[in-house]
């Protein structure tokens, strides 16, 4: 495990310890990213959990407390939740704070953050593709960005330097990089990971009781991220529905032609349909996430 010779950051604030935030909490203690890492959340006690686990460093149940502390505080939380954390974190950092978040939207958290922190304070968006679909600190790995990719959506004000020093802290943690602008990264999660949420729970629902004692390897594994908590799903679809139900119509166009296939008994279009499915998920497969990103 490769390590920085010096912190890139003296204290590091994670908002929301959960499974991701307890993740980049305890990657940045084991690769000596940040010199002392500060868990903040509602719950005092999970959070002295967490301490005697090792996952911080401290605790703190006070925001603005912490924020006045750091240099860069990351935003584990629903989506829901980032905009109004993020404006009450921001009224007490000094300048030169950078702040940043987690979540699997990024155009509605950008565009409301876009000038709403004080100067100096900057916003730069985050989306580290890892994650189970199990909570809470105790699945935290040190490892879970092993790998992975992490996309970052500046917009036209973000400062270059700031950049960078994001695009620094996420590579620290074994992430690979991406850049792109806050559309086009709700455009393309949509694709990769609300549809297939979507698919997922919907395809659950089909099941009738009376076959529940038969759903083996092929019904679980295309069902897993049916499992992911519905406090932090429903907010993200909710804040990318346009591109979600672009991606479903999609979907449902592709189920379609399945169907007039089998009403035609058409073993050649069946044949060309799998074959373009296999293709891809052959292509892609290997790099598939861990995580209900």
């Amino acid at each position: 495990m490769s390590q920085p010779h010096e912190p890139l950051f003296d204290t590091l604030t994670v908002v929301g310890v959960g499974l991701l935030g307890g993740s980049v909490a305890l990657a940045a203690k084991q690769r000596n990213i940040a010199r002392h890492v500060i868990g903040v959340g509602r719950n005092a006690k999970r959070l002295r959990e967490a301490q005697a686990a090792g996952i911080v460093d401290e605790f703190e149940t006070d925001l603005r407390a912490a924020a006045a502390r750091s240099q860069l505080l990351i935003f584990a939380l629903p989506v829901d939740c980032i905009v109004a954390s993020v404006r009450d974190a921001a009224v007490g950092c000094r300048s030169g704070t950078m702040l940043t978040d987690v979540g699997s939207t990024k155009s509605q958290i950008a565009r409301e953050l876009s000038s709403a922190l004080p100067v100096g304070v900057t916003f730069i968006g985050s989306h580290p593709l890892a994650g189970s679909e199990k909570a809470g600190w105790e699945h935290a790995r040190g490892d879970l960005f092993d790998g992975r990719v992490c996309v970052v959506t500046p917009v036209e004000s973000s400062p270059s330097e700031e950049i960078s020093r994001l695009t620094e802290f996420w590579s620290a943690l074994g992430l690979t990089m991406m850049s792109m602008t806050p559309e086009a990264h709700d455009h393309a999660v949509a694709q990769t990971s609300h549809v297939p949420h979507v698919v997922a729970s919907a395809l659950a629902r089909t099941l009738a009781d009376e076959n529940r004692s038969l759903a083996a390897s092929g019904f679980a594994d295309t069902t897993r991220i049916a499992a992911g908590d519905s406090d932090v799903w429903i907010p993200i679809l909710l804040q990318n529905a346009d591109e979600v139900i672009r991606g479903v119509d999609a979907f449902a166009d592709q189920v379609a032609a399945f169907r007039e296939a089998l009403i035609r008994r058409d073993v050649s279009a069946l044949a060309e349909l799998w074959a373009r499915g296999q293709e891809i998920r052959e292509q892609c497969g290997a790099r598939g996430s861990r995580a209900p990103e």
